[in-house]
């Protein structure tokens, strides 16, 4: 739970700054929400959560 809320955090804070500074309109903004609104109702959803936790476990798995 905590990983969907700081993701969906963070694309939001990009959108904001894409619609700031870079010049993305509100129309765009409304159609990328509507489709990922839209997309988490499909049966792929299931597969996006799973790849991305298997992202960011490999992500967090790694040492420098």
């Amino acid at each position: 739970m905590v990983l969907s809320v700081s993701g969906v955090l963070l694309l939001g804070i990009i959108v904001f700054i894409l619609f700031r500074k870079d010049g993305l309109k509100i129309s765009h903004m409304i159609v990328c929400m509507l489709f990922g609104f839209y997309l988490a109702s499909t049966s792929i959803a299931s597969q996006i959560r799973t790849s991305t936790s298997a992202i960011t476990g490999f992500i967090s798995g790694l040492h420098f």
